[in-house]
């Protein structure tokens, strides 16, 4: 069976739609897989044995340059000449519908119209699968991904999964024993104070690496390095060599964002912040915490307004860690 699975972005949506993969192995072992992707998320899904080709797509280039329609267009063309039998769209917006239609197969699967923001992407595919818009990310993902093809997730499944990502880098100098933090996101609200991370490294007493991802967050990086001993801005890598970096750490605790949710693809300890956030987004387990601000969100519309992140006292933090240290 030849199956294409496309999820275009964004990191974090990809790490959590990528653990239906090993079950998908498991019922079907001689399987090919391939994934369409943003090639700038593409080294999310590099090195993971059961994915046969990663195909990457930049959509992103149409907004700058309205003539880049056609190149995609031929990119996805040349892919749908793979003759798949199943074609999964797991991102339910219209162009990843789209994409999926172009790249073609007998059977084109995804979410129904009630169970996406965009309703109109379901006139696209021939088999729909049904899950709530407000149910966990991670269930959605695999569940639109795994029932097209008759296997049932399960809640167990998921928490005892294997860890799923992988790397074929190596950084040097790293210490033996580090933390990690993870202090950017797409959201100002939806970063926690850099005050605050100071505050949890002074308590930790631990080395401590700060990873980012802009000249902004660069610079908040620089004034964290200044106010304490344990703090550590790492160069800026690729993401395969950042898959490698949270591999090695003891515990990661970050933002809502693509890099921290990796910390749970790769079964490492890590406390994710959550201010304007469903915490819904992750799967709670001994090993991967949540700490949620006191504001109450609604699904359906995200308020990027709320900084109720900022609430959140550092020591709650600090606790959690020290429990997950220990």
């Amino acid at each position: 069976m030849k199956i294409c699975i496309v999820k275009l972005s964004a990191m974090g949506d990809i790490i959590h739609a990528m653990v239906a993969l090993q079950f998908i192995k498991k019922e079907f072992p001689d399987a090919v897989i391939d994934w369409v992707v943003e090639s700038s998320f593409a080294g999310v899904l590099e090195n993971n044995p059961h994915i046969d080709n990663i195909l990457p797509i930049n959509l992103k280039s149409i907004k700058k340059k309205k003539s880049e329609i056609f190149t995609q267009y031929k990119i996805l063309k040349n892919y749908s000449r793979n003759n798949y039998d199943i074609v999964i769209d797991a991102q339910g917006l219209l162009k990843s519908a789209i994409v999926a239609r172009i790249i073609g197969a007998k059977i084109i699967a995804g979410f129904d119209s009630e169970s996406i923001r965009e309703g109109i992407a379901s006139l696209f595919y021939n088999k729909k699968v049904h899950i709530a818009y407000d149910a966990n990310t991670i269930d959605r993902n695999a569940t639109v991904i795994c029932e097209p093809l008759g296997i049932k997730i399960t809640s167990e499944k998921i928490i005892n999964k294997e860890k799923f990502l992988f790397s074929s880098s190596s950084v040097e100098g790293l210490s033996e024993i580090f933390n990690l933090f993870v202090i950017g996101s797409t959201w100002e609200s939806r970063n926690y104070p850099k005050e605050k991370f100071v505050e949890i490294a002074e308590a930790l007493k631990t080395k401590t690496y700060i990873v980012w991802g802009s000249e902004e967050e660069h610079k908040k990086a620089l004034w964290m390095q200044e106010q304490s001993e344990y703090l550590h801005i790492l160069p800026r890598g690729s993401l395969d060599e950042l898959k490698f970096v949270i591999s090695k750490c003891s515990l990661l605790i970050g933002n809502d964002t693509g890099p921290t949710h990796m910390a749970w693809g790769l079964n490492v300890p890590s406390i994710t912040i959550f201010g304007p956030t469903p915490i819904n987004r992750v799967y709670v387990t001994p090993i991967n915490r949540v700490v949620k601000s006191p504001s109450v969100v609604n699904h359906y519309k995200l308020n990027k307004n709320d900084f109720s992140i900022c609430e959140i006292e550092a020591d709650e933090i600090i606790k959690t860690a020290k429990e997950l240290l220990n």
